[in-house]
């Protein structure tokens, strides 16, 4: 997401759907389900915010359907009296919201920043928060352990991923994907999740989902991230 554009880059932003246990919902403060929009200039952004929680102990989702973001996790929740601060961690950027509730508590209005511009963002209690449980990573079979290359055409850009899957003590596996033309930094994957041939990745730090189907020795499926949906397949690393 950019302030410019709601075009998604061909930086690899690799997202997952997640969530946690809800939460009392109190009758003050920024507990509960948010709807307005980013102003960016000429357009409304539509966003969805959820705040659960009290005290220092809070969980909170994001939804801004316009880039088919879903209940991404916010990072960096902190509630001082009226004023009401949290960030979408690991997206490019740095995407912050700052803001205060209105002294009814049934509005919350602020800036709204990313890559150093600001512009402001509105929204108005609508409900209670709707958090619901994050998904969590399955055991998988042998024949997907181990690593994995695959190439993703974005935009006429080619990018090769490395993938790296494997089974914990605890059974459940974890994996990471590097964008090895882009840094080559490893990012976890937030889900690992094997059912049948059917394979998802959720990788929560950059906003991507993988979804595909093991067969013949290889991964073929598509890599969604924001409003875009591309082919990839993952083969055997040599």
């Amino acid at each position: 997401m950019t302030l410019r554009s709601r075009r998604v880059s061909g930086t690899l932003l690799i997202l997952a759907v997640v969530s946690v246990p809800a939460w009392a919902q109190p009758t003050t403060g920024p507990s509960g389900h948010w709807e307005g929009a980013i102003q960016i200039p000429g357009q409304e952004l539509k966003i969805e915010v959820d705040l659960a929680g009290a005290g220092e102990k809070w969980d909170g989702r994001i939804t801004i359907p316009a880039q088919n973001l879903k209940a991404f996790p916010l990072s960096s929740i902190a509630i001082k009296g009226e004023s009401v601060s949290f960030g979408l961690g690991g997206i490019p950027g740095n995407p912050t919201f700052k803001g205060s509730l209105s002294k009814d508590a049934k509005s919350l209005a602020g800036q709204y920043s990313e890559g150093g511009g600001t512009i402001p963002f509105a929204v108005t209690r609508t409900g209670d928060a709707k958090i619901e449980p994050l998904p969590k990573s399955t055991p998988i079979a042998v024949d997907l352990e181990g690593s994995w290359q695959g190439t993703l055409d974005v935009g006429g850009k080619t990018l090769r991923l490395a993938l790296k899957l494997s089974n914990q003590p605890g059974g459940a596996a974890t994996g990471t994907m590097t964008s090895l033309d882009q840094g080559a930094a490893e990012i976890p994957i937030a889900a690992v999740i094997q059912t049948g041939a059917q394979v998802r990745l959720l990788v929560q730090a950059v906003a991507g989902v993988y979804e595909g189907q093991l067969k013949d020795g290889q991964l073929t499926g598509t890599w969604t991230q924001g409003p875009n949906t591309w082919p990839l397949v993952f083969k055997r690393s040599q």
